[in-house]
């Protein structure tokens, strides 16, 4: 049995299908029969041996376009996997492909009749690159994979194994004699992009062989793992997930918001009162608090990768409306448009389908957008407005619409703006993060269900 095979059924049995080892002797004989040429008649072929039930069916169709992926498969297809396939080309024998390996471990990729790392990323090579990147993961044994914890060392063993030393020691090289040397930016742009693809990938293999791992360590990868990575069939999971903590945050501030209406005891206007009684404290006095609900101003990025995070930031809000109860909700990609009674007449989960599906399709234009939520929200926008803004910035080299954000700042409490590319990546090609950032209260990172939690939490908390 190839050991492309074996992680792939250990795959499906992280997912819930029950393979026996029959099932597993006959599947290596069909995948002997079939071989890899054909993507759909090996799907098919052994979807006949390992999918019983029509839920198995559904989950194994799930797990094979996880796994075998152009770039799984071609991790797999090492010197022991071209082995054990009968139907493997005359060039991919153990001795080819091991030629064509070496120097794809840790050594930086020297070997003869490979390209460095190094030449890679300067010649901007994706389709080597992901060749190499799913070899690394071959060697350093990706599929062992089981918990959250292991994924920075895992992570790091990969872009060692794919030659990433060579690489920083030129880039530091370069830094050291000259801050703005221009090949120094490409390489420093090319190792975060690189870095973030190795990421994407122990992302995507955590989740493949962690999918039954038992539902405590399940949510809490998920509420780690970057929302635009979250597969469709997790979306159960991540809705209930997010239900499960804004239930946490309603009950978190509700107490306070009783605490609040009570009042805190004042101690010292409490002894005044009392001196007739000799100190005894018969009557108490408290200290009142002004509850003063915030306003919120929400506006979405749903376009590409970012919609799959601003649906869980809408999730969000709209199920802590006890304590977030004036909300009004924005999307745009090349115009902006109102959601606010969508949500407020729909169910959610229906409403952030619907939003995305109509305004997520066009080029991101922040200028248009920012403009047009200027003149929507500028005379309702106060002391108690918080505006929270989700996008990565990136405006397709077009007007960024910071003057527009800058108006509507000077008005608002404070501007929270949510970015969910990594901070790396910020001031790259078209993101203009930097002048954005001028307008704002605050800028970070915000990627997962955690990121999320706590900057809802925060603007809850003032609501008390």
């Amino acid at each position: 049995m190839t050991q492309a095979l074996t992680h792939f059924i250990k795959a499906l049995r992280a997912a819930d299908v029950r393979v026996s080892t029959a099932e597993s002797i006959e599947a290596a004989a069909t995948l002997e029969t079939v071989g890899f040429g054909e993507r759909t008649l090996l799907k098919t072929a052994l979807s006949q041996v390992l999918a019983k039930s029509l839920d198995d069916k559904a989950r194994f169709d799930e797990c094979f376009e996880a796994y075998f992926s152009s770039r799984a498969l071609d991790g797999e297809r090492t010197p022991r996997a071209a082995a054990d396939d009968p139907d493997a080309e005359a060039d991919s024998t153990p001795d080819g492909l091991a030629a064509e390996g070496a120097g794809g471990g840790g050594s930086g990729g020297g070997g003869s009749g490979e390209d460095s790392l190094l030449a890679l990323l300067e010649r901007g090579d994706g389709a080597s690159l992901q060749q190499r990147l799913a070899q690394a993961a071959f060697n350093v044994q990706l599929q062992n994979i089981r918990l959250f914890t292991q994924r920075g060392m895992y992570i790091r063993r990969m872009l060692e194994d794919m030659g990433i030393e060579q690489v920083e020691e030129l880039l530091y090289q370069l830094i050291k004699r000259d801050d703005d040397d221009p090949r120094a930016e490409r390489l420093r742009e090319a190792k975060a992009r690189l870095s973030e693809d190795v990421a994407a990938h122990v992302d995507q293999q955590m989740l493949l062989y962690t999918a039954n791992a038992g539902r405590q360590l399940r949510e809490e990868i998920l509420q780690k793992t970057p929302l635009a990575r979250v597969e469709m069939r997790d979306f159960k999971v991540m809705h209930e997930l997010v239900r499960k903590l804004a239930k946490r945050l309603v009950a978190l501030h509700a107490r306070r918001r009783a605490v609040a209406r009570r009042g805190r005891l004042d101690v010292r206007h409490t002894i005044r009162r009392n001196i007739e009684y000799d100190g005894l404290l018969f009557d108490t006095v408290w200290k009142r608090v002004r509850v003063d609900r915030p306003k919120v101003v929400a506006v979405c990025d749903v376009s590409g990768s970012v919609a799959q995070v601003a649906r869980f930031l809408l999730m969000f809000l709209y199920s802590v409306s006890e304590v977030i109860p004036k909300v009004r909700s924005f999307a745009f990609s090349n115009y902006l448009g109102e959601v606010t009674e969508l949500f407020e007449t729909q169910p959610v989960e229906t409403a952030v389908t619907e939003t995305i599906n109509r305004w997520g399709m066009g080029a991101t234009d922040y200028g248009g957008a920012l403009a047009e939520l200027e003149r929507l929200t500028l005379d309702d926008i106060d002391h108690r407005t918080t505006v929270l803004i989700l996008g990565d910035a990136r405006s397709n080299y077009s007007d960024p619409g910071e003057r527009a954000l800058r108006r509507i700042h000077e008005r608002a409490r404070r501007v929270l703006w949510l970015n969910p590319e990594p901070h790396q990546l910020w001031n790259t090609g078209d993101s203009e993060m930097r002048k954005l950032a001028a307008a704002c209260d605050r800028v970070e990172p915000c990627r997962s269900l955690r990121h999320l939690e706590r900057v809802i939490s925060e603007i809850a908390r003032t609501a008390v």
